[in-house]
């Protein structure tokens, strides 16, 4: 058994359920070992990039290992590819395994399991890895479709930090009705809406659906002749969040050029805070990937594209 250091902060992944499950649990480790409540934070890639390391102390989960983050009484428990060497910190690492198994393996050293964890975190394994041979593929996908909908810290607070309480909660009703009567009206329409950003990239326009399966039927079913496929959330503080998709290891790449990150297929970037709107985002997704300068009548023909959006597509403002 591993000796932990004692966190002053708990630092995830704000993006989706795994960050939520791995983060909860290494809260519940750290009160079973040291018998304080530390505080957890919930970042998206950007302002994680961003954020400075002040403690001596911290666990990290479900956000990639960095050479920054390779510091004296650090842990970091993750499953994203990295090509850094911990030679300080304490890495727990694996590929095949979601952040919240491999914080959860974690916790079963230490005597905190239950049947109702089990099978949480089995949900979550499979939605955050996208096994879809697996028969709980469908279920998982609607676990983790509570975060992408209503929010990290608004299903947090609404189950007051209790995870269990998911298994069971009336919103996953809300979501098996969209996951049977939205996803495929989403995707016959998002098929015909498809546009081309350059670099082999192509925007997803969505109205209804969740996004993750319809990118990926897209992509399965070689509809678009584009090898990444990029869809854009705005949140309700104005930030844009670009959500990549690829089935060959482009997606990753790709985020990595608006300092974003996640898997080799699965990756996220948090767009500038001058983009305020999808339209915005479209147009700064163009520019770094055409670095090339656009003529002035081409650009004022794409801003007109894709301001067309704001009434085409509510849904996505």
């Amino acid at each position: 058994m591993v000796s932990l250091p004692k966190p002053q902060v708990i630092i995830t992944h704000e993006s989706d359920l795994d960050g939520l499950v791995s983060g909860v649990l290494l809260q519940r480790l750290a009160r079973k070992l040291f018998d304080v409540n530390v505080p957890l934070e919930a970042h998206h890639y950007q302002t994680w990039k961003q954020r400075e390391l002040r403690e001596n102390s911290a666990w990290v989960c479900d956000l990639s290992f960095e050479a920054r983050l390779d510091r004296p009484n650090w842990l970091v428990v993750d499953h994203h590819a990295t090509e850094a060497v911990p030679t300080s910190a304490q890495l727990v690492h694996d590929l095949t395994k979601s952040a919240g198994l491999l914080c959860y393996e974690l916790c079963r050293e230490h005597e905190l399991a239950s049947p109702e964890l089990d099978r949480l975190v089995q949900f979550n394994n499979v939605a955050d890895l996208f096994l879809e041979e697996d028969p709980d593929f469908a279920d998982a996908n609607d676990f983790a479709s509570l975060i992408k909908v209503y929010g990290f810290w608004n299903i947090h607070s609404l189950i007051n930090g209790r995870i269990e309480a998911l298994l069971d909660h009336p919103l996953l009703e809300v979501m098996r009705v969209k996951r049977k009567v939205e996803d495929p009206l989403g995707f016959d329409w998002s098929r015909q809406n498809v546009q081309g950003l350059g670099s082999g990239v192509g925007f997803v326009e969505t109205v209804v659906g969740n996004n993750n399966l319809i990118v990926h039927q897209l992509l399965e079913q070689k509809a678009t002749p584009h090898s990444v496929l990029v869809t854009l959330y705005r949140r309700t503080n104005g930030i844009v969040i670009a959500s990549f998709r690829s089935r060959n290891g482009e997606a990753l790449k790709t985020a990595e050029k608006f300092q974003g990150g996640g898997h080799a297929n699965a990756a996220g970037a948090t767009m500038p805070k001058t983009v305020r709107n999808i339209p915005d985002a479209l147009i700064y997704i163009c520019k770094i990937l055409n670095p090339q300068p656009i003529r002035q009548g081409a650009l004022n023909s794409l801003e007109n594209a894709f301001a067309a959006l704001d009434s085409k597509a509510p849904g996505d403002s």
